[in-house]
C-alpha cells in the first residue's frame, strides 16, 4: 500500500454487503482523516448504487467490481477485495481482471479463503471464526491497523539520528 501511494497509485476497494460497507469505510479513512490532520489520499470504494445496479443488469453481478476495476484501474494502482467467504464470482472476476490490467491485489479472506486463495500478491485469511461478523470485525481491526501504519509511514517526520555529532536522515 505504502509503494502504491509513494509511486503515485490509488487504492480501489470491494466487498458484498458487510464486507462493501467495510470497503467504504476503508476508502473514507483514506480520503478523510484517521489519527491525524495530513492530505488526502486516493482510494475508491466501488459502491455507487447506480453503477452496481445498472451493470448488474445489464451485464450480470459477477461483472459489477470488474467493470469498475476497468473504469478506475491503472497500472500501479492497488485493487483490495474484502470476503468472508472467498467464494464471491464477481470479488474473483475483478482479481482476475485487475491482476491482467497491471494492478496489483490484496485479498482480506475469511474462512478457508475459498475460491479466490492463491490468486491475489498478498493474502490475509481469518481463520479462526465460521461467521461472517467475527470475520468482518477481525477484517476491520487489520484495516485499522494498516491505516495508522501507512499515516505514519507517509506523514511522520523522519527521526533524526545523532551519529558522532552528525545528524542522520
Amino acid at each position: 500500500m505504502i509503494d502504491c501511494y509513494k509511486s503515485g497509485g490509488k487504492l480501489i476497494i470491494a466487498g458484498n454487503g458487510g464486507s462493501l460497507c467495510d470497503a467504504m469505510h476503508f476508502a473514507e479513512e483514506l480520503t478523510g482523516y484517521f489519527r491525524k490532520e495530513r492530505p488526502a489520499l486516493p482510494a475508491i470504494a466501488l459502491a455507487d448504487p447506480g453503477h452496481l445496479t445498472c451493470v448488474g443488469n445489464d451485464a450480470g453481478f459477477e461483472k459489477v467490481f470488474s467493470r469498475g476495476v476497468e473504469a478506475h484501474g491503472r497500472e500501479g494502482d492497488l485493487f483490495i477485495a474484502l470476503t468472508t467467504s472467498g467464494n464471491s464470482e464477481n470479488l474473483i472476476r475483478a482479481t482476475q481482471f485487475a491482476k491482467k490490467k497491471g494492478l496489483k491485489t490484496i485479498a482480506f479472506l475469511g474462512k478457508t479463503g475459498g475460491a479466490l486463495k492463491g490468486m491475489s500478491d498478498l493474502e490475509w485469511v481469518v481463520s479462526g471464526f465460521e461467521t461472517s461478523d467475527r470475520i468482518q470485525e477481525a477484517h476491520m481491526a487489520a484495516i485499522h491497523i494498516i491505516i495508522e501504519q501507512v499515516e505514519q509511514e507517509l506523514f511522520s517526520p523522519a527521526e533524526e539520528m545523532v551519529v558522532q555529532g552528525e545528524n542522520m536522515r
